[in-house]
């Protein structure tokens, strides 16, 4: 298992926990596309998205939160 560092995900983030919630909403994505069961060596979802955030494949954008009065 690969261990990420907090500054290799502040990289292609805004900061480290920016980066956290980046790669936990598009590791949900990834969950929602079928994947191959018998293969037992197939890598998490987390630690493929964690990977692809390190490499600067995921492209996203923060949405400002909306106020409510």
């Amino acid at each position: 298992m690969r261990v990420f560092t907090p500054g290799e995900i502040a990289n292609h983030a805004a900061n480290k926990y920016l980066g956290v919630l980046v790669a936990a909403k598009y590791a949900r994505v990834l969950n929602e596309f079928p994947r191959d069961r018998s293969s037992s060596r197939e890598k998490k979802l987390t630690t493929r998205s964690l990977e692809e955030l390190a490499k600067g494949d995921i492209v996203y954008h923060v949405v400002p939160r909306r106020r409510t009065d």
